[in-house]
């Protein structure tokens, strides 16, 4: 059975434009929409006398009027809600692990060109074994093409093929982007040294095109474009997410005594994207 998309509501104007661009992506992708909230640790732990009805109740009219709202204008779109216990991260990791996809939003920062994404999603992002995706208020409807970050010394599969299918499904194109950060001694200039790009950049781009010449057979309906540039590899794909519709981003699955960690790269293009990101585990 195909599984839901699952995605995380907590009444913010980002966790709607998470929703509405979770209810696209499952109309895209032909499956089914989770809405949850997971509740907070119940006030009656500190105060007995407090009830947490009015909180599930609140809870349970916002997941009703969202999916209302979500079927109204996708008839076709099969929408069910749930309310998570208490204990946001475990919880949402649960439910990314029974799911295709888990969707969440995170908010700009007010007066910086940046995004926050709160502690809970950064945790969740670190540990979920499925795709996460991260969404801006007013980012749900962008065009353009699917862009995916990819290192070619690294294996490349998990985010490939990913980002081949969300290209297939848009019937759009994909942008598959290496970015060599060259040593710092390159940055002193030809008057200091030689410039090393002309060199390094022709080797790269060959890498970069037997890396992507199967995935364009095994998805001939996708125009899939290798870029090759210098600098910085988090600068570079938040520049190109400007016009992108997806951004997608790998993250290691290696486990540590910490728990699961994001890499710089992937941390830079979550804060600053301008497009959904799509954080994707691999090996």
């Amino acid at each position: 059975m195909t599984q839901d998309i699952v995605v995380g509501l907590d009444g913010t104007e980002q966790a709607v434009a998470a929703a509405e661009w979770a209810a696209e992506e499952a109309l895209l992708r032909g499956t089914g929409l989770q809405l949850v909230h997971v509740l907070e640790p119940s006030p009656d732990v500190l105060v007995p006398m407090v009830s947490r009805e009015p909180v599930e109740s609140w809870a349970l009219d916002l997941l009703a009027r969202t999916a209302a709202g979500l079927r109204e204008h996708r008839p076709g779109l099969a929408v069910t809600t749930r309310v998570l216990p208490s204990g946001p991260v475990p919880s949402l990791v649960a439910a990314a692990d029974r799911s295709a996809l888990l969707v969440l939003g995170s908010r700009a920062l007010g007066g910086v060109t940046g995004y926050l994404v709160g502690s809970v999603g950064m945790t969740v992002a670190g540990r979920v074994e499925q795709p996460i995706v991260l969404v801006r208020a007013g980012s749900a409807a962008r065009r353009g093409p699917v862009v995916a970050g990819v290192d070619v010394r690294q294996p490349a599969d998990g985010i490939l093929r990913f980002a081949c299918e969300e290209a297939a499904w848009r019937r759009g194109s994909l942008e598959v982007v290496y970015v060599q950060e060259l040593p710092l001694y390159a940055s002193l200039g030809p008057a200091m040294v030689p410039d090393v790009r002309p060199a390094v950049t022709p080797e790269i781009r060959h890498s970069l095109e037997e890396l992507l010449e199967s995935w364009r057979a095994k998805y001939p309906d996708v125009a899939v474009n290798g870029r090759v540039l210098i600098g910085s590899a988090g600068e570079e794909l938040v520049r190109i997410a400007g016009d992108a519709a997806l951004v997608a981003v790998g993250r290691r699955t290696r486990k540590s005594v910490l728990g699961g960690s994001i890499g710089s790269v992937a941390h830079a293009v979550m804060h600053h994207s301008p497009a959904p990101v799509a954080v994707v585990p691999h090996d």
